[in-house]
């Protein structure tokens, strides 16, 4: 006989902000409820031994013999499925799932469902607020923010949700409203043996979708259709009935559906190619789900780009110095070279980190010709000099404050300094928000 969800003896594994909010979804549930976490300080301890005294909680090396003993796992998208009591677990019959598959049972309400290797932030940000300009009180997160079970109130019509691939891997059917993955390139080649797992792994957010949002740009995020899936489709210049594209005129460049002119893509206030896909991606999911266009228009001329995302800081001495510190994969980088490299002068690129076993030879072509000087940090530095160092100049440095004097010194009026890494902030901080403000306070001081 099939367990009811509250006679699950159910193992939350991880803690943080999605641990504590899977806690928080089964205990109001009355689940039979435990918590396991490597480490012996995690973060939400505190909490769940305040609120929960009588929670067991087991930190420390994992125990598969244990993990064996419950009849599900919640395991938080930080932790691999690879894990050794976890694999062991799932070989004894255990209940693999995260915190998506809590989601799905616990909510009604229509789903749009966005991933992808770059953007989905901006993107899930953006259609919330196309969503609110629409009048519509719309449930933001997951990834993003707000962790999805957190979102859940028997008042939210819809639910916008962020979602990465660590999420999707452990999940077994999201039955997305909408779905879309928006890019796929190289990222986390440390936690995925190869390239097609990632793949497969973004792909799992098709799964029982009504709809799907497809980028004409990337073949990679096009998904084999399930039977009565509707697609929706954008790309960059790529006019075509019902296709939210761009084109170009003698007045500039124009957004488009179909063969209608939307607005100016002056009007927008973020900059680059990349944003302009990222907004016409929002306007395809929220023409999706019935968004009203004027609507959607309004709050995408409102909107002004997310923190460390291609955020212009100021400009000094005629140079614009951008923080792009949200760019941890090379994919991300090479669409922020692209868009921003000045009409007239050249970028220089401080970039460094933590590069997760990717490829990094796509960087060439964008360096080549865009970027003045390469100022490059961080643990994995001699490998982006290995890769680039014959096709650019450039300079090795220890700290931020020093990338920003020598790439001060070797930009000229005209230029635009770009922090666009390429790679994780945790080799040398606690993640890109920290790596951004740094790079922020040291372009102040100029």
């Amino acid at each position: 006989m099939a367990l009811i969800a509250s006679d699950r003896r159910t193992l939350i594994v991880g803690l943080g902000a999605t641990g504590l909010s899977c806690v928080r979804h089964c205990h109001a549930l009355g689940r039979q409820l435990a918590v396991a976490d490597s480490r012996a300080q995690p973060p939400g301890l505190a909490e769940v031994r305040e609120r929960w005294p009588d929670l067991e909680v087991v930190t420390g090396a994992f125990d598969p013999d244990w993990f064996c003993g419950f009849d599900e796992l919640i395991v938080s998208p930080g932790i691999s499925l690879d894990e050794p009591a976890i694999a062991a677990a799932a070989e004894a019959g255990v209940r693999i799932s995260g915190d998506l598959d809590l989601f799905r049972e616990a909510v009604a309400a229509p789903v749009v469902a966005i991933t992808g290797s770059n953007g989905k932030s901006t993107v899930t940000t953006l259609l919330g607020q196309m969503a609110a300009e629409a009048g519509v009180n719309a449930g933001v997160g997951g990834n993003l923010g707000t962790p999805a079970l957190d979102l859940i109130a028997p008042d939210v019509p819809l639910y916008i949700l962020e979602v990465s691939s660590f999420q999707l891997e452990r999940t077994t059917d999201l039955k997305a409203e909408v779905a879309t993955v928006l890019n796929v390139s190289d990222d986390h080649m440390d936690r995925y043996p190869d390239r097609m797992s990632y793949f497969q792994a973004k792909h799992r957010i098709f799964q029982g979708a009504r709809n799907a949002v497809v980028n004409l740009d990337d073949p990679l995020s096009q998904p084999l259709l399930n039977e009565g899936m509707v697609p929706h489709f954008f790309g960059l210049f790529r006019v075509d009935l019902g296709v939210f594209s761009t084109r170009e005129d003698e007045t500039g460049l124009w957004l488009t559906h179909g063969l209608d002119n939307l607005m100016h893509a002056s009007e927008l206030g973020v900059a680059g190619m990349h944003n302009i896909a990222n907004v016409l991606a929002a306007l395809a999911l929220g023409n999706a789900i019935g968004l009203p266009m004027d609507a959607m228009l309004a709050a995408a001329r409102r909107f002004r780009g997310l923190p460390h995302r291609s955020q212009s800081l100021r400009e000094h001495n005629g140079v614009l110095w951008v923080n792009d510190s949200k760019a941890t994969n090379v994919g991300a980088t090479r669409a922020a070279i692209e868009s921003l490299a000045p009409a007239e002068g050249q970028l220089v690129l401080i970039a460094g980190g933590d590069a997760k076993g990717a490829d990094l030879s796509p960087l060439v072509e964008a360096v080549t010709g865009r970027v003045r000087h390469l100022v490059l940090m961080g643990q994995d530095a001699p490998i982006l000099e290995e890769a680039l160092g014959n096709h650019v100049a450039s300079t090795r440095v220890s700290t931020m404050e020093e990338a920003v004097r020598v790439a001060a010194d070797r930009a000229c009026a005209g230029d635009r300094v770009l922090l666009s890494p390429a790679c994780s902030s945790l080799d040398q901080y606690s993640n890109y928000e920290a790596r951004g403000d740094a790079f922020a306070r040291a372009v102040e001081a100029l």
